[in-house]
């Protein structure tokens, strides 16, 4: 069974409040989830000017430990709070030949 953790869609219309959850890939979206990690919400608290997020660290790192797989949207939010690191910036740039030689020399 392939496992995402994803966004589960909640709220009102034009002002959604997201789960995140740990779900089977080929479930519905707003289906019945395994596992429920946190919350996101992006429109921000007009009083602290700040976006809410809670998340379930221990519970996030087991589903990762597992092999569960982030969709962009909660890779992102993964990567800012420190449990995955940072993606490349420039991941399709290949490297010259003389930079790949000189690393390979040592």
């Amino acid at each position: 069974m392939a496992v995402r953790i994803r966004f589960a869609r909640h709220g009102l219309r034009n002002r959604p409040m997201f789960h995140i959850v740990a779900m089977n890939a080929r479930n519905k979206r707003d289906g019945k989830p395994l596992e429920t990690l946190g919350a996101f919400n992006p429109h921000p608290n007009m009083n602290e000017r700040a976006k809410h997020i809670t998340l379930d660290f221990a519970r996030t790192k087991y589903w990762l430990g597992v092999g569960a797989q982030p969709t962009d949207g909660v890779r992102f939010l993964l990567e800012r709070a420190g449990l995955l690191p940072p993606r490349p910036l420039y991941p399709n740039v290949r490297r010259s030949a003389a930079a790949a030689a000189a690393t390979q020399g040592n």
